[in-house]
């Protein structure tokens, strides 16, 4: 019998988890949805005319607005009835029009179709700013039942100290909860280390503590040995994944979702993410032998995940999911175009591995994605691939700006990834920019490339040293390591 794939969708989540996620079909949902935290508290609380037109949530931009998109959910949320309509009703009495209701307008039906995908038996976690987290709360009391709350975690971190005046702001909250009072809820215990004085005194023995009828408690007692030490409690101090090292702005570090998907689910059980990032919750459960659903709503997302998984498992990870929502042929690739540019320029980097470059004014004038390479061996010079994407028509003053961008960058190779066949003038001047020679098997490279999205659809790739060599833009994810070296690391 045939495993079912893991599914990972482009899409919206509201409109995914209602179009393809069946009821009670999953065993543990994380959600860590985008939020400004570093926005003036004030700012979020401030009122708004509503008179914005509603915008997709893009790539790095974790916040959320007011907007007629917003109060078009808050509407139809309230209109619905129920727990969650008067909540949502005391939540805009209470606030006003602003961005905090915005944000909890877009999350409530979110978090209601969340609870219907989840089996009897599951459980949610959902990980947020203490600036919403007591809203949120009264939410998920709203949806889930106040009796279905079980634990509110506190992940505690480090970082550099900002700002003067407050004491540091060093957590996230998750808020745990289950579908029901199900006797059978998957709950695995966890354990912690004992305390350094307790080890010293009692040694690795459990400990045994009892109490005489009136409460008092009675001398400890020892039994055995190699005891797993002391129940898990709910302050959990995990390091944050520092800058250098992120695939993604907010990415969570893998131990964090380890210790939520070794708690709460099984081998084999389905764990879901509807706002996955850069893919910290499907990395984990991939390796602890779950079965995973991801959702994101940018193709920069969508791309990094695919990369991040086959650095860490591997070519042969590929045959293990399916990506659902993006543009399989030419006439989807139009239509992306046509929707959305942004997400199209994503999608069209993402087929040759590289991503976004951030846009700025003047100096990055021209480029829309990079790939940094290595082919001089360990230590050797930083290279670099400079892409231009085109939807429209194109032209031969396309290439003559793309070889001006690469001869200002001194970079190696350039490459205009184009929606349209390119013209025969586009194809000689591309010509005319010679080669690439690289020290990795003396070859030579074109320094210009034209690559239709034609092209890229039928597998053809960039011409340039190989990729296996190459370090993309993507930072490396790490190997995933074996089921035998695997250890349970409770703190960082």
């Amino acid at each position: 019998m045939s495993v079912e794939k893991n599914k990972l969708y482009y899409g919206d989540n509201l409109d995914i988890l209602q179009r393809y996620i069946k009821d009670e079909s999953v065993d543990l949902v994380y959600l860590d949805p985008p939020f400004n935290s570093n926005q003036d508290y004030n700012v979020l609380f401030a009122e708004k005319d509503g008179g914005r037109s509603g915008a997709q949530i893009k790539a790095f931009d974790d916040t959320w607005h007011w907007d007629t998109l917003a109060a078009a959910a808050w509407q139809e949320t309230v209109e619905k009835g129920g727990k969650v309509s008067q909540v949502m009703q005391a939540f805009r009495t209470f606030l006003g029009e602003n961005d905090m209701l915005a944000y909890l307008s877009m999350m409530a039906p979110r978090l209601v179709e969340l609870k219907r995908v989840l089996k009897e038996t599951g459980s949610i976690y959902l990980h947020c700013d203490p600036t919403a987290s007591h809203y949120l709360k009264l939410l998920m009391d709203a949806i889930f039942e106040p009796q279905n709350f079980i634990n509110e975690i506190v992940w505690h971190y480090r970082k550099w100290p900002a700002g003067k005046y407050t004491f540091q702001r060093n957590h996230d909250i998750i808020l745990f909860y289950s579908k029901s009072k199900n006797r059978n809820r998957v709950f695995n215990q966890l354990y912690m280390s004992r305390a350094e004085s307790t080890l010293k005194r009692f040694g690795t023995a459990k400990i045994i503590s009892s109490f005489d009828e009136k409460g008092n408690r009675l001398p400890s007692k020892t039994e055995g040995k190699n005891s797993a030490g002391v129940r898990q409690d709910d302050v959990w101090e995990i390091g944050r994944v520092p800058p250098i090292k992120q695939l993604f702005p907010t990415m969570k570090p893998e131990a964090l979702l380890e210790r939520i998907i070794k708690a709460s689910s099984n081998e084999g059980d389905v764990v879901l993410d509807p706002f996955c990032g850069c893919g910290t919750t499907i990395a984990v459960a991939q390796r602890l032998n779950r079965r995973w659903i991801g959702i994101d709503i940018t193709h920069l997302a969508i791309g990094l995940i695919k990369h991040r998984l086959q650095d860490a498992f591997g070519e042969k990870v590929r045959e293990t999911y399916k990506v659902i929502g993006e543009p399989k042929d030419i006439t989807g690739a139009r239509q992306l175009a046509k929707e959305d540019t942004f997400q199209f320029e994503c999608w069209a980097l993402g087929l040759v591995g590289a991503r976004s470059a951030e846009k700025k004014k003047g100096a990055d004038k021209g480029i829309d994605g990079r790939l940094y390479f290595h082919d001089e061996g360990t230590g050797g010079k930083t290279k670099q691939i400079i892409f231009s994407v085109k939807a429209g028509n194109v032209n031969v003053s396309h290439i003559r700006d793309l070889r001006g961008v690469i001869d200002r960058e001194k970079a190696q190779i350039g490459v205009l990834l184009t929606m349209n066949k390119p013209t025969k003038p586009m194809i000689v001047e591309a010509a005319s920019a010679g080669f690439y020679d690289s020290p990795w098997g003396k070859k030579k490279h074109p320094r210009l490339q034209i690559l239709t999205i034609e092209d890229l659809l039928s597998e053809k790739q960039i011409d340039c040293p190989p990729l296996s060599q190459v370090n993309i833009t993507f930072k490396k994810a790490a190997k995933a390591k074996s089921k035998k070296t695997e250890t349970q690391q409770m703190f960082e």
